[in-house]
């Protein structure tokens, strides 16, 4: 790993993996259920696999996967998949990197079409949301994590709130599609 740096090769590859998601994830998912291969299987399976490898590899991880590290804090969720964690923290990340409206509701709707929770009630996380919440985001900031990959810094705060705020545009998205 480039120390949490990102080289160019990397950013490339990023946003390769990222339009190939967008692109054929849902057309891919599609197949997999069906247990046949396609050309849109073909490549998201090389995006998930090659692509993000290289880019991790040349780049690093930032405050998404931290996310999910931090959701071992609590118990709810800890039978959901690592990538499952990740498509939250990833809704999480955006917030904290403050992108556009439009960009959150992309990613959502590529996580919803492809079976991805895009709310904390869908990893399981109910009840005192609040005191998770600050020990999921506790637990993210810690040192040594890959949030501190993040530009600019970022605090258990900033988290705590992104991670409520993620989980608002999840719940709006799902009362906008039904």
């Amino acid at each position: 790993m480039a120390g949490g740096k990102c080289t160019q090769a990397a950013l490339a590859l990023a946003e390769l993996c990222y339009n190939t998601l967008l692109e054929e994830g849902e057309k891919a998912m599609l197949a997999a259920e069906q247990h046949v291969v396609t050309p849109a299987l073909e490549r998201v399976v090389e995006a998930n696999t090659y692509l993000s490898g290289v880019g991790f590899e040349s780049g690093g991880l930032a405050a998404a996967h931290a996310i999910h590290n931090g959701m071992t804090a609590i118990p709810d969720a800890h039978h959901y998949y690592h990538g499952e964690k990740v498509a939250f923290g990833t809704l999480t990340q955006l917030v904290l990197e403050n992108a556009p409206v439009d960009e959150i509701e992309t990613v959502a709707a590529l996580c919803h079409s492809v079976g991805l929770p895009i709310t904390l009630a869908q990893l399981d996380i109910k009840g005192d949301i609040p005191t998770k919440m600050r020990l999921v985001a506790e637990a993210a900031c810690a040192e040594g994590e890959t949030i501190h990959n993040m530009p600019g810094g970022v605090d258990s705060d900033q988290v705590y709130a992104a991670l409520l705020v993620a989980d608002q545009y999840g719940q709006r998205f799902l009362q906008e599609w039904e």
